[in-house]
């Protein structure tokens, strides 16, 4: 589902991007155990105006990242933002339910991937969680931001920002629906009454005993 007017203005803002920098990143960092090891290849869904992107290079030191959303009007952004980084990032308008039609991407594809609030705008979000635990590879880090149902049932989400109405999750919910597709939690993080849910998951390795 395409962000409303308002909520494309509150996430390209900066205090926005402050949160995501100084809060978020440091934050999934230190449940992830680190940056991701040299030469890792990364996809974001709902990469927005590219500066999740940035930070996932930057920060997470990604080599190379694969990042798509819905509106081609936030991957034009992305693409100027992200201009000066050329070989190491793939832009494309399309669904985050459907990687392999966006970027071919196959099973065990990715070393990282990442959703900065996300995934609660996708109607069907089991499937896209399914679809992230599909390209990972064995051992590869999910790290998410998300926002929960208790936060979108608050008057000022109502009013202002428009999301699925249907099937919306908690934060344990959200948890509890990654190992049902091999994801193991690492580590989580709520904030403000459970509005917001942070945290890290890596897909499970079948070789390991």
């Amino acid at each position: 589902m395409l962000m409303n007017r308002i909520e494309k203005a509150a996430v390209n803002n900066p205090a926005r991007r402050a949160l995501q920098r100084l809060y978020e990143v440091p934050a999934l960092l230190d449940l992830a155990g680190g940056p991701l090891t040299p030469g890792s290849r990364a996809v974001e869904i709902g990469c927005g105006s590219g500066y999740g992107t940035k930070l996932i290079l930057d920060r997470f030191r990604a080599a190379q990242v694969d990042a798509i959303d819905l509106d081609p009007d936030m991957i034009a952004r992305a693409q100027r933002r992200l201009a000066d980084r050329p070989g190491r990032v793939r832009l494309t308008v399309g669904d985050a339910t459907d990687l392999r039609s966006a970027f071919g991407a196959e099973d065990d594809t990715y070393d990282a991937a990442f959703d900065f609030a996300i995934i609660h705008h996708i109607p069907d979000w089991r499937s896209a969680v399914a679809e992230i635990a599909r390209v990972l590879k064995p051992g590869g880090v999910f790290a998410f931001d998300e926002v929960t149902a208790h936060a979108l049932a608050r008057p000022s989400y109502r009013k202002l920002f428009v999301h699925p109405e249907h099937d919306r999750f908690t934060a344990d919910d959200f948890l509890a629906e990654l190992p049902r597709h091999g994801l193991d939690v690492h580590g989580a993080r709520t904030k403000i009454q459970a509005d917001y849910l942070l945290g890290t998951a890596r897909k499970q390795n079948p070789g390991r005993t």
